[in-house]
């Protein structure tokens, strides 16, 4: 509990600009080096040497391990200002911490997430050290353990870099607005919020389940940890609606992972994606806002579809919230408010905004409670611990991600990949596109949100961008299909984590969860080849956009679901897909474009008139027999 409240009270400090304030002279690579010194006993105290055992106390190995990180980690920070000045010398101290940190750092994240992303590190620090006898565009340039030990754990571009900045930072400030806002009952709300706005309508549940996982998620650092915090009420509900179990996990999984991609916070990426382009955050904010919200329009729309094909109603007035319940939690809106004002409009940092957010959340809660119950002064203390062992996984995430970004750069594998991909797409720019989203869903497998995002904005962005695409919109495509993986099976760990909610069959829930959440697949090459959907261009380009993309999204879903108002022959669904696809086609595709958009919106609405009129002369003519 110490080590996880100095981890969240530190992060707090250095947010507030308390080491200016007591003009204390620190880099910032010395404080992200002190949050590692903090970040590994603590890891070591909370994580078994075997996943998934219980903690029946700590053995005397662990206490070794956490006490060495910490005085390898404590000693880089302290000696930085020296030793940063020496790192071409390979000064042995930082060669002998350095190697102790990022092993201990390795084991520590194998303990917490499992083998796949250490091994990954471990691959690409292997590929340092003995690169050099590849042949062609992927060989290394020569480099020696000491070299490159002492460069991961002193330069900026390694260990101390931009990822560990945003973790130590901007996130653990974020995890204690959440873990605050779950004290004051502000989660409870939002759920409640949810059900209340969607369950009086057919496949409540689903579309509950879609909204509130939106909720959640924006604020949430993980796709598995929105699965288990929504799904334990929606997927019960979804199930007994009427939903089969592996669908009920399904659209669970996928409005999880799509909280990843919603803002403000989208599972931390979007803070380094700022950094990573060098824009200011609020950007990020308005170019990610209509992607992910026709992402969810076209998931509550197939829900709705859904639904009626199989007869799904209203969740029972005896399972709704009473809004007069509910509505007084409006309250536990309010910071939001503030968030967003101080990001936007004050231009206020994302982690003092998420501070100032939760100094309002505080008394609020503490004034008026909810439904009843008001929190007590321990529960918003217990946050703190919480938000730093919530935090610890995406630190120790972000140390492999410095790794892997150290190499490219000492390596010179960065511009290899990304020369080879250029030479790709100069060829064909829908070639580079395929191929890229299978490496991002690929390299994505199993891995957690910040570090699919950081892998792929390093190796795979850069060449998008280099073809000519927006930067913004190479970094949101591979993040979008980074995404995807966590519900395309193999390896779909959203998607399993929901079918053992839902009791349901692994594999095919992940597959169910692909044909639910297909439009992440097209959301991305629509803003892409429409830039748009990122609120690029004037106000009649942005909304001739959106209104084709949505209208086509529509279509597509009626297709798939293979319903609108009765059940719909193959012809037809055929008909209302080709009617879909060229609606979506972006209007500034290629020259004439724009008359394809205006075909498929026509020849669709078409469809929806036709089978709207024919709906109701057959319930004329029930009614009049």
């Amino acid at each position: 509990m110490v080590l996880a409240s100095a981890l969240t009270l530190a992060s707090v400090g250095w947010a507030l600009d308390l080491p200016l304030r007591l003009r204390l002279d620190i880099y910032p690579a010395q404080f992200f080096a002190a949050m590692l010194a903090l970040a590994l006993p603590l890891g070591f105290v909370l994580y078994p040497l075997r996943r998934q055992t219980p903690r029946r106390g700590v053995p005397w190995y662990d206490w070794l391990f956490g006490l060495t990180g910490f005085a390898a980690a404590a000693y880089l920070a302290f000696e930085y200002q020296r030793l940063v000045d020496l790192i071409l010398l390979r000064p042995k101290g930082a060669v002998i911490a350095g190697s102790a940190a990022i092993a201990l750092s390795l084991e520590c994240l194998r303990r917490a997430t499992g083998r796949t992303l250490p091994i990954i590190a471990l691959a690409f620090i292997a590929y340092a050290l003995w690169g050099d006898v590849l042949p062609g565009r992927l060989a290394a340039r020569t480099v020696d353990w000491q070299k490159l030990s002492a460069y991961l754990a002193l330069d900026v571009n390694g260990v101390l870099g931009l990822p560990l900045a945003v973790a130590t930072t901007v996130v653990v400030a974020f995890l204690l607005f959440g873990e605050l806002l779950g004290a004051s009952r502000g989660s409870r709300f939002l759920t409640d919020l949810a059900m209340l706005s969607m369950g009086r309508f057919r496949g409540g549940p689903a579309k509950m389940a879609v909204v509130g996982s939106a909720f959640f998620g924006s604020i949430s650092g993980s796709a598995v940890a929105n699965v288990v915090a929504t799904g334990v009420v929606t997927i019960p509900m979804i199930k007994r609606s009427g939903y089969p179990a592996h669908k009920a996990g399904a659209i669970e999984a996928v409005a999880s992972t799509g909280g990843q991609l919603m803002p403000p916070v989208m599972g931390a990426s979007a803070f380094l994606m700022a950094e990573f382009l060098q824009i200011p955050y609020t950007e990020v904010v308005l170019a990610a806002l209509l992607p992910a919200l026709l992402y969810y329009v076209a998931l509550f729309i197939q829900a709705d579809l859904d639904a009626a094909r199989m007869g799904i109603r209203r969740i029972p007035a005896a399972d709704m919230p009473a809004p007069r319940r509910v509505m007084p939690g409006a309250y536990f809106l309010l910071p939001f408010v503030v968030l967003i004002v101080a990001l936007f409009n004050f231009n206020q940092t994302p982690q003092f905004s998420a501070l100032l957010a939760a100094a309002l959340l505080i008394p609020l809660a503490l004034a008026l409670g909810y439904q009843g119950e008001r929190p007590r002064w321990r529960e918003f203390l217990a946050a703190i611990p919480s938000a730093g062992r919530a935090g610890l996984e995406i630190i120790l995430v972000c140390v492999a991600a410095g790794i892997v970004i150290g190499v490219l750069g000492i390596s010179g594998l960065g511009f290899g990949l990304t020369l080879t991909l250029v030479h790709i797409g100069e060829g064909s720019l829908a070639v580079l596109l395929v191929l890229t989203a299978l490496v991002c869903i690929v390299l994505g497998m199993g891995l957690p949100t910040v570090g699919v995002y950081v892998l792929l904005a390093a190796l795979v962005a850069p060449a998008l961008v280099k073809v000519g695409i927006t930067p913004i919109a190479a970094h949101l495509y591979v993040m979008y299909f980074g995404m995807m993986s966590m519900i395309t099976p193999p390896v779909a760990i959203a998607a399993f984590a929901a079918a053992g909610l839902a009791g349901a069959d692994p594999m095919r829930t992940g597959w169910t969860a692909v044909t639910f959440g297909w439009t992440a697949f097209v959301v991305p090459v629509l803003f892409v080849l429409s830039p748009q959907l990122l609120l690029i261009g004037g106000v009649w380009a942005v909304s001739l956009a959106v209104v084709t993309a949505v209208v086509g999204v529509w279509l597509i879903a009626i297709a798939i679901t293979g319903y609108y108002a009765r059940a719909l022959p193959p012809p037809l669904r055929l008909g209302f897909a080709l009617a879909g696809f060229l609606a979506l086609i972006p209007a500034g595709a290629f020259p004439g474009a724009l008359y394809t958009d205006i075909a498929g919106m026509l020849a669709g609405l078409g469809l929806i008139a036709r089978e709207t009129l024919r709906v109701r002369r057959s319930q004329r003519a029930m009614n009049g027999a």
